[in-house]
């Protein structure tokens, strides 16, 4: 019998195979910091909903990374190095953190302007949910995100 997922735990396509988006203030960590270091720990989240992402990723699982502040834009992909470990950052037991790889950068940045203006994102968490850092996103939003990136018809 299968065990109903809880609103934390995303679907999974096939063996180990989530989708997730992470956001970050340029002005504090860019994807050119994160480019330029090729990994980093994803630390200092202290919000239960979004720790609770964190713990369900699994190492190979594909990020979009969404710079806020003024670009307000997906910028590039990213993928879990390293599965949820304590966060060293914390002052209390709990907290997570996780290891993220770039893999590349987006050739078109993806702004949510067009995000909300896709009738294919409405359920898109980012559109319902824009302060939390760490979040689900369903496989077939992630690959129309990626192709609208790369200019591709029919995204």
């Amino acid at each position: 019998m299968k065990t109903p997922r809880t609103r934390e735990e995303p679907a999974r396509d096939g063996p180990g195979a989530g989708h997730w988006l992470v956001k970050q203030e340029p002005e504090s960590y860019s994807w050119d910091d994160f480019e330029r270091e090729g990994t980093t720990a994803w630390e200092g989240v202290r919000n239960y909903q979004a720790r609770n992402n964190l713990r369900a990723m699994r190492v190979g699982d594909p990020v979009l990374f969404y710079a806020s502040g003024d670009a307000k834009s997906v910028v590039g992909i990213a993928a879990v190095a390293r599965a949820a470990y304590p966060d060293p950052t914390a002052d209390e037991p709990g907290w997570v953190a996780v290891g993220l790889r770039a893999v590349r950068r987006l050739d078109h940045p993806v702004a949510l302007a067009r995000l909300r203006a896709g009738a294919a994102f409405a359920g898109l968490m980012l559109l319902r949910n824009s302060r939390l850092s760490v979040m689900p996103v369903p496989r077939e939003a992630f690959e129309r995100i990626v192709r609208m990136a790369a200019g591709r018809p029919g995204a």
